[in-house]
């Protein structure tokens, strides 16, 4: 590791371990950006578990999920209900008002919210938040413009690695993994 992309690393993990809530997009972050239709339109979604029990994790240690997309649909009604996760906020042209209306609403400054995006119709919300993130198939635009680039690409386990980056720079992980180690 190059010493500027270790003061990378120090730099994120700074203000991740800050966090209180954690949001994420969808289409290229939960899911690798395909989009399925089934013969009567119906939108189907691949999503990962690894992905699916970092977030339970992320909740588990305090930290509040939200998930913010542009677009709408029932799988990912159905995914945020058996994640547990109620703050779900779809078809959301302004990402950025809704972050704001989010951190007011519950009393949170935005340097203590993070975002993970992946195109730049996210770039207003990842530059507006205290930690940012993205996969390792974003836009190239998005690169240079967040804290932390995951080494896995959408819906293929980058969701998992930030929530592990963000509960060891809480110092929450060991106990994190503590009942699985038992």
């Amino acid at each position: 590791m190059t010493e500027a992309t270790s003061q990378a690393l120090t730099q994120a993990m700074d203000k991740a371990s800050r966090l209180v809530l954690m949001g994420f997009d969808v289409d290229g972050v939960l899911t690798d950006g395909s989009l399925y239709f089934s013969s009567l339109g119906d939108e189907i979604k691949a999503f990962s578990s690894l992905d699916g029990h970092g977030l339970k994790m992320l909740q588990r240690a305090g930290v509040a999920v939200a998930i913010i997309s542009g677009r709408s649909s029932r799988a990912l009604e159905l995914r945020a209900v058996n994640l547990g996760i109620d703050e779900l906020h779809m078809g959301v042209e302004d990402k950025r008002a809704r972050l704001n209306g989010l951190a007011a609403r519950r009393g949170i400054e935005l340097e203590r919210i993070g975002y993970m995006g992946d195109d730049v119709v996210d770039l207003p919300i990842l530059r507006a938040c205290g930690f940012s993130a993205t996969v390792a198939d974003a836009h190239d635009e998005v690169f240079a413009r967040v804290d932390y680039v995951a080494t896995r690409g959408g819906g293929r386990g980058a969701v998992r690695e930030v929530c592990d980056l963000i509960l060891r720079a809480q110092g929450k992980w060991d106990a994190a993994m503590a009942g699985y180690l038992s």
